[in-house]
């Protein structure tokens, strides 16, 4: 079971309710892309899926379909109170909360967990950045989000998409495009399609303070040349102890070479 386009408008109007632009809220209102969704997400018996932006629950009832235990997040206050009355009876726990403030490592505990969930344009990529960092019980996402920002998401070195976001997530994780979303499925329709991004998380090692330093340094000033952007970052002799072209540009980079050169401390001397 899931909501329909009727029953969405339906239930909007019932509680006097309309989608707020302010909180990027687009309902999706087709069956078949929520079941989709919750197929990609491969979840089932046993696992525990966190969804953040749940609505009206039409991607909630087919995550609790699948039989995995669903906890459902939501900021909006009338909405919240309609989705607890739509998921409640399917087992569904509903926190009425902005997960931009929730600690969420505190309301999960011990992983794994599966945040699955359709994103505003707005908070995907702060959100799905701060997961990685602070949430390791999160060990797989299928985030739906504006086309434009799973492209940057998931971006390899070269590509136009390519930027710090991207490079940030390849740190953590591997994030790959497994599917596109018509505005037409959603209530309002949104100006742009939607793009459903896997992101699975992987082992890393330390001194991600020091990688994200530099590859912000880097990308902040994209268009020269590294030797310029990280000067004062950088030694510059770390740029050939790391196997890195001074006169390379960031988006040239790789997240292992950004690795290799964020290892050499600023003022690190010169290997011999």
């Amino acid at each position: 079971m899931t909501l329909t386009r009727r029953q969405v408008t339906e239930l909007l109007s019932a509680h006097g309710l309309a989608p707020r632009r302010a909180l990027g809220q687009n309902f999706v209102v087709d069956p078949n892309t929520v079941r989709r969704i919750a197929r990609l997400a491969r979840v089932g018996p046993g696992d525990r899926v966190i969804e953040i932006g749940a609505g009206l629950g039409s991607l909630t009832l087919a995550l609790a379909a699948t039989g995995a235990a669903v906890t459902a997040v939501e900021v909006d206050h009338g909405i919240a109170a309609v989705l607890r009355s739509v998921v409640e009876p399917r087992g569904v726990t509903v926190v009425e909360a902005d997960a931009l403030d929730l600690d969420i490592a505190g309301l999960l505990g011990p992983g794994p967990w599966v945040l699955v969930a359709n994103l505003p344009y707005n908070v995907a990529t702060p959100l799905v950045v701060r997961l990685l960092e602070e949430v390791p019980a999160i060990t797989r996402m299928l985030v739906m989000v504006q086309a434009e920002v799973g492209d940057r998401l998931a971006a390899v070195a070269g590509s136009p998409a390519y930027g710090a976001v991207s490079v940030v997530v390849a740190w953590w994780a591997s994030a790959t495009v497994v599917g596109h979303v018509p505005a037409t499925v959603f209530v309002p329709r949104p100006k742009v399609a939607s793009a459903l991004v896997a992101i699975e998380r992987h082992p890393t090692g330390a001194g991600y303070a020091r990688f994200k330093e530099v590859v912000r340094a880097g990308f902040g000033q994209r268009r020269k040349m590294l030797r310029r952007s990280l000067d004062g970052v950088v030694e510059p002799g770390a740029f050939e102890a790391a196997g890195v072209k001074a006169d390379a540009r960031a988006e040239e980079l790789d997240v292992d070479e950004w690795g290799r050169l964020a290892a050499w401390a600023p003022n690190a001397p010169t290997p011999s």
